[in-house]
């Protein structure tokens, strides 16, 4: 018998499930931040006609922090309790598993194998406040290298420029994300 997970026809139902478990504000545009850099990733990966699933990208990115809700210090603050929390999180609400471990592996994407659009996630998650981070970028340029069977610094080159687009507008991003402070009621 196939088991029946919970369906999200858009970001934004992801974002209502979010503020349905608690999530306040500047979780939300976090999130929609993230979103903004996976856009321009997913662009990018469409150009490629490279086979990947878009929409797990963008499900992923908007439930990547969800254990932010339990920890939101971690919002500004480093930390890693939220992964396994937000993970969690989602399963109890009935949210396809292979989503809902978006949660620990756009953090623990080192120690993970990780498909394609998790590491996705994981570098949107870097680049979208313009940190750049080397050996993430390694791994989705040898991962789609591999999967087109091209040659690693064709793809780099490719690749390399996107990224930077991203990162470039991280400042506006961050500021953006500063503006996002929660009011208590």
């Amino acid at each position: 018998m196939k088991q029946s997970f919970k369906s999200f026809q858009s970001v934004y139902d992801c974002y209502q499930l979010l503020q349905d478990l608690g999530a306040k504000l500047r979780l939300i545009q976090h999130v929609k931040l993230v979103g903004e850099a996976a856009e321009i990733l997913i662009s990018q990966l469409q150009q490629l006609d490279i086979l990947f699933d878009r929409e797990w990208i963008r499900l992923g990115v908007a439930f990547h922090d969800t254990g932010k809700i339990l920890y939101p210090s971690e919002l500004v603050d480093r930390g890693n309790r939220h992964e396994a929390a937000g993970e969690l999180m989602l399963l109890e609400q009935g949210v396809d598993p292979r989503i809902a471990r978006c949660c620990r592996s756009h953090g623990q994407w080192q120690q993970l194998e990780c498909s394609l659009e998790e590491l996705i996630v994981a570098l949107a998650d870097n680049l979208w406040k313009g940190k750049r981070n080397n050996e993430l970028e390694h791994r989705v340029v040898t991962k789609i290298a591999d999967m087109l069977d091209r040659d690693y610094w064709e793809m780099f080159i490719t690749l390399d420029s996107g990224f930077e687009e991203v990162a470039a507008a991280g400042a506006s991003r961050l500021s953006r994300s500063i503006i996002a402070i929660d009011v208590v009621p």
